[in-house]
């Protein structure tokens, strides 16, 4: 019973430690962790996976000569 009360009392102090800029600050919000949003990815032309694949099937879909099949 004691370990359970300890795990309990660890997860609760993480959560309250992780909000902690969010709670005190007065518009706080969690940052975007989406690639695309990153300024430093951006800079290095890094997309997320699903921008990347679209962009890779269209120079593909271009560079194909369609009339030679």
């Amino acid at each position: 019973m004691m370990k359970i009360l300890l795990c309990i009392a660890f997860v609760l102090a993480a959560v309250i430690l992780l909000s902690v800029r969010i709670l005190l600050k007065k518009d706080g919000k969690f940052s975007s962790q989406h690639i695309s949003q990153s300024k430093t990815m951006r800079e290095r032309g890094i997309h997320c996976a699903v921008s990347q694949d679209r962009e890779a099937k269209q120079t593909a879909a271009n560079k194909m000569d369609v009339k030679s099949l």
